[in-house]
């Protein structure tokens, strides 16, 4: 083959290629670009009753195909609103989940039919510092005060569901999310049950106490506890006391030192207004006994005084 020949197959081999890349870049079919919308989503999970701030909520890209009906587009769409059903971390949200207003009343509508939301106050300690939130399940402790042989601890209330917390709002209030919070905690209950929490409210303390939220038992067996429980000996000195070596206890004169030392084992602290009247006695009966007039009186040589009260 002479080199003419190789020259012209070289070059039909070179153009065939060419043609070939250009044919495939000329078919090759472009990917389309998917048409995106920016819609709001949880940013976190969320349970019943959660009222909605900007900080539980994210604006995200989000494929315009996949868009669930009822999704919401903007924040304020969804800020300070109420979550009706439980929502979970990047689910979008939807208008169906929420309440329709931003009063007390989109809180009401997540109450079961039959029963009644009421509030109480707490704080870091009988609150559990925080970590009660919507959708938790609480039991409720009452402590009534009294003597150390009178105040008691019981668990009035169990595995009861909170609707809210850490603002107290009444109906027809719209919702500030700039006002400050109070500490308070809406818990559901039956009818029964909100009258057995107000009592308490009004008779001693109240304080609540965080359940697993896989644990739904009552416990039937739960007794109140006395202060016979902190000390090993005071169950010893009451004892004695009800076998009369003291005034009976359920009248025990806990003022009378010997009393209360009887039954605590200790002295009885001071009283500081009893302690202040006692050294105003002692202050006016010095006062009384100094002289109210002293006179020198000289005969001759000899000096004495002579004091008049």
């Amino acid at each position: 083959m002479d080199r003419q020949k190789k020259f012209l197959l070289f070059g039909a081999a070179w153009v065939s290629a060419l043609l070939l890349t250009w044919f495939y870049y000329a078919n090759a079919v472009a990917p389309k670009q998917e048409k995106t919308l920016r819609v709001v989503v949880a940013s976190r999970d969320m349970a019943i009753g959660t009222l909605l701030k900007k900080s539980d909520l994210k604006v995200v890209n989000y494929p315009e195909k996949d868009i669930p009906k009822g999704a919401v587009f903007t924040l304020q769409g969804a800020e300070n609103r109420v979550v009706m059903v439980p929502m979970n971390t990047n689910e979008p949200v939807l208008q169906g989940k929420l309440s329709d207003t931003t009063t007390v009343e989109g809180v009401a509508s997540t109450i079961e039919k039959g029963y009644r939301a009421v509030s109480v106050q707490v704080t870091d300690v009988t609150g559990v510092a925080g970590l009660i939130q919507p959708g938790s399940h609480v039991d409720v402790l009452f402590t009534r005060p009294g003597s150390m042989a009178e105040a008691t601890t019981s668990t009035i209330l169990q595995n009861v569901r909170v609707i809210s917390t850490g603002r107290s709002i009444t109906a027809g209030q719209v919702v500030d999310p700039r006002a400050p919070k109070s500490p308070t905690v809406t818990l559901v209950l039956t009818p029964d049950e909100a009258q057995k929490l107000e009592l308490a409210k009004n008779q001693g303390r109240i304080g609540l106490s965080l359940r697993n939220p896989l644990d739904l038992n009552r416990d039937a067996s739960t007794e109140p506890l006395t202060t016979e429980v902190l000390d090993p000996m005071i169950s010893a000195r009451m004892a004695r006391a009800r076998r009369g070596r003291t005034t009976n206890l359920g009248r025990a004169n806990l003022e009378d030192p010997n009393v209360w030392q009887e039954l605590t084992g200790e002295k009885k602290p001071a009283d500081p207004r009893k302690a202040a009247a006692e050294e105003e006695a002692r202050r006016r009966k010095l006062e009384s006994e100094k002289p109210k007039l002293v006179i020198d009186v000289y005969r001759g040589d000899k000096h004495v005084q002579e004091s008049f009260r």
